[in-house]
């Protein structure tokens, strides 16, 4: 009987073992420095301060492991147990797929996705910015502790929209810069501070207020951070790809006050009052010289701004000093002038193939190496990558729990209808009485887009399209995309889209732009809807049995002037790209629940 009671506690105590080892495996914890037998180094002494744990470790690194630091993508170091770490995560309006230092793959499967920044700043409200930041970091943090993302985000955008044609401007706030500058500062300080949860209080009743972060008495004078955001792109970057130039050449050409009163503006609050700890130099040169290689600015804002985070290329922005711009003669050079000049780590491998050989050939010395990794290593002591385990640490309890949370969904609802724009309403056309409507026809290959996010979009929690936002206020919905995608080079879809609408009550078309014609790398190159948007758009005014109502989606200014002068298009409203709850968002202005004005 003894012999019988063993075999079971012993098997018990397998099943709890293998248990505790397939948690673990399904729920990755982020490796981290100073581990047992490492963590007597100097450097792991967290009662001494950053400035001399950051030199004691660099002074244990050989010229090879200097260098190794130099990437977004930095390798291990066995020897002193430190892991491999990736710099570049994405988090310009929710947690975003782009960088490689994010995944979904492990618990948590999806994050809440934000409208695009160009709509969340349309509603001018600095308490709502401040807060989705907040929300942002949460679901970052709690990412991080799943081993699903990275400490360091390269967010915000925060150019300044000047040239509409732009396929960027939709990740900025816009064209003012002081209302870019507003922006960068709350979302910075929402992001970066230290955060307790349980000190958010509510400004509106729905538990998503202006969130409060509580310094501790014993953090290092406030140096502390959260996570680490990277206000880019420095500066006076506005071009993708137009004619023959494109942003890995092009040369901005701007005037002292220019730069002073314009571009300079919001990166200069981003640094002086929200206390970004990261600057991303940009692809372009500045009056003839690369960004990233230009000492005089990337000097002003260390020595004048006050600036102590570390400066990342914008990625391979290294590599186009020489390869594009063909600012140098070698590649060595290259690597040797963007160290020199203040560039600290390079997205992507050009450093680590290049800066070896800059060394030895003398170009590069070693104290440039060591001033590179002050800036690095001293972001991620901040950070507390190097005070031990993280899920014993102040934010070990955020996990998958805080991400997709009611709270920020309902926070993505509101910037929504505080950002969308009512631009037209003829007689107060608007808000329709859904009692007085059988038949509803929504038109527009926009129109059943799952959670249309825009650029940087990561995955969303909810997976609904802007018609799907209507079924809850409608019995009877019908749906045409008319054209058969945005460019609409065919007609083909427009008899099945005439169809509908002859026998609605109501039109609601959904026109304008996607990433197919504006997004990173790619400009536009008219202000009018594309293909034959224009020509959709009043067959369906022509048959309606009412005035019909145009939606606006894109980033970019639409020039749909034919639209605002004919009686039958009685409203218009901009929706932007208003992510996962945009169309529950139109369908309330629509039927009259919340006010756009």
């Amino acid at each position: 009987m003894t012999k019988n009671i063993h075999f079971l506690i012993l098997f018990i105590l397998l099943n709890i073992l293998e248990f505790n080892v397939n948690l673990t495996k399904s729920n990755p914890q982020p490796q981290f420095p100073c581990q047992p037998p490492h963590h007597k180094y100097t450097f792991c002494n967290k009662k001494l301060s950053i400035s001399t744990r950051v030199h004691s470790l660099i002074s244990l690194l050989t010229i090879d492991e200097k260098i190794l630091h130099l990437s977004d993508n930095t390798t291990s170091i066995p020897r002193l147990g430190l892991p491999a770490y990736e710099w570049w995560s994405e988090s310009l309006h929710g947690i975003g797929t782009n960088g490689p230092g994010i995944n979904f793959n492990g618990p948590i499967k999806s994050a809440t996705s934000f409208p695009q920044v160009i709509l969340t700043a349309a509603a001018f409200n600095r308490t709502l910015w401040h807060s989705i930041a907040s929300a942002i970091a949460v679901e970052a943090r709690a990412m991080y502790n799943t081993g699903q993302s990275g400490l360091t985000f390269w967010a915000p955008n925060i150019n300044v929209f000047r040239d509409p044609r732009w396929g960027r401007g939709q990740e900025t706030p816009g064209e003012d810069p002081m209302v870019v500058s507003a922006y960068a500062i709350e979302y910075v300080t929402g992001f970066q501070e230290l955060n307790s949860k349980a000190d958010k209080e509510s400004s509106n009743g729905h538990g998503f207020g202006n969130t409060r972060r509580v310094l501790k008495e014993d953090d290092d004078a406030g140096d502390k951070l959260m996570l680490s955001a990277c206000c880019k792109h420095f500066t006076a970057y506005d071009l993708e790809k137009w004619g023959d130039a494109t942003r890995y050449d092009f040369n901005a050409v701007v005037t002292k006050q220019d730069m002073e009163d314009t571009f300079q503006a919001p990166f200069r609050s981003c640094i002086q009052q929200a206390k970004a700890s990261c600057l991303m130099c940009s692809y372009n040169s500045v009056n003839g010289v690369p960004a990233c290689a230009d000492k005089v600015l990337l000097d002003k804002v260390r020595t004048d701004w006050g600036f102590d985070g570390y400066i990342t290329s914008d990625c391979d922005a290294v590599a186009t000093i020489y390869e594009n711009q063909n600012y140098t003669k070698t590649p060595e050079d290259a690597v040797a002038l963007a160290l020199k000049a203040g560039t600290n780590i390079n997205c992507g491998t050009y450093m680590l193939r290049h800066v070896k050989s800059a060394f030895q050939q003398g170009s590069v010395l070693e104290e440039d190496l060591d001033r590179a990794l002050q800036y690095l290593f001293s972001v991620q002591f901040r950070l507390g990558l190097f005070d031990g385990n993280p899920a014993k640490g102040q934010f070990a309890k955020f996990g998958p729990q805080d991400v997709c949370t009611s709270n920020n969904l309902e926070l993505a609802l509101d910037a929504a209808r505080q950002g969308i724009v009512l631009l037209k309403n003829d007689q107060k056309f608007l808000p329709l009485d859904k009692r007085s409507i059988s038949t509803l026809a929504i038109v527009g290959p926009m129109a059943n887009v799952s959670s249309p996010g825009g650029t940087y979009t990561g995955v969303p929690c909810k997976l609904k399209s802007i018609h799907e936002g209507f079924h809850r206020h409608i019995n009877r919905t019908l749906y045409a995309a008319g054209c058969l995608d945005i460019g609409c080079n065919s007609t083909a879809g427009f008899p099945d889209a005439i169809s509908i609408a002859k026998e609605a009550d109501y039109v609601i078309v959904v026109a304008g732009l996607d990433l197919s014609q504006e997004t990173e790398d790619l400009d536009r190159y008219s202000l009018l809807l594309p293909g034959n948007q224009t020509n959709l758009v009043t067959a369906l005014a022509a048959v309606s049995k009412k005035p019909i109502i145009l939606v606006l989606t894109g980033g970019g200014p639409i020039d749909v002037s034919f639209a605002e002068k004919d009686p039958r298009i009685a409203s218009i409203l901009w929706v932007a790209y208003p992510g996962e709850t945009g169309g529950k968002a139109l369908s309330e202005i629509i039927f009259g629940y919340q006010n756009p004005g």
